[in-house]
């Protein structure tokens, strides 16, 4: 049965097309439409090359991502970004840059991470200022859950990276608790040097804290092992 997001997004080719054709041929080349929305991606067929893969879930204008590309063009980078004119922002900065190892998908970062990822396909997840839906009613839209945080450890590879950033101190705290409670993550000490998202300028110019996890995938079973090793009789 076809996700209802994947079926919506299949019964307007039309709308699509118009919104590519206001970019020009190179900018439009940037986004990456798949020719199946319940089948995984054929990621050598995204890039045109096998080459370890980040995703920027929710990359907004593509500042972080074009950042990442130009610093690391031994990588591939795929852009999740569901709002239109933010896709468009970064076919036109990809485009502008001459970026051949970036690309964007326009879709939910929760249904393409679920649906359209082989597993251990993914070296790095970035997930940076999610929205943090402040109002308690509002909580079950977040999209940090248990199930989330289970489909990023399917499609990360062996040891893979999960890099999470908010300005949102309640946010931050839940997020601790689903990785917590998951005991699929342990928190990486490594020193990595990561390029601002806009976002992130605005917020550190209004004097606001950056709360930031990175994360590496374990295995249950053997991180299970080690702790039981490891504790004392």
């Amino acid at each position: 049965m076809i996700d209802s997001q994947a079926a919506r997004m299949q019964t307007s080719p039309l709308n699509h097309m118009r919104c590519r054709a206001k970019l020009h041929t190179d900018e439009a080349a940037v986004e990456y439409v798949p020719k199946s929305l319940t089948s995984a991606l054929e990621l050598n067929k995204v890039f045109l090359r096998l080459a370890p893969l980040e995703m920027d879930l929710g990359c907004g204008d593509g500042a972080f991502l074009a950042a990442l590309a130009q610093e690391n063009p031994a990588h591939n980078f795929l852009g999740i970004e569901r709002l239109l004119g933010r896709v468009r922002s970064v076919c036109r900065k990809v485009a502008r840059l001459d970026l051949k190892n970036a690309r964007i998908l326009r879709m939910q970062s929760d249904y393409a991470i679920t649906h359209l990822l082989p597993s251990g396909s993914v070296t790095t997840f970035h997930l940076l200022f999610p929205d943090p839906w402040p109002k308690r009613r509002h909580h079950g839209r977040r999209v940090f859950t248990p199930e989330f945080v289970s489909s990023i450890h399917r499609a990360l590879i062996a040891g893979g990276l999960f890099h999470v950033a908010t300005d949102h101190a309640d946010y931050y705290h839940q997020i601790e608790r689903v990785i917590a409670a998951a005991d699929i993550f342990v928190i990486s000490r490594e020193q990595y040097h990561f390029p601002p998202t806009s976002f992130e300028q605005k917020y550190v110019a209004r004097g606001l804290s950056i709360h930031r996890l990175l994360l590496r995938k374990v295995s249950p079973v053997r991180y299970a092992r080690v702790r039981h090793s490891s504790s004392p009789n």
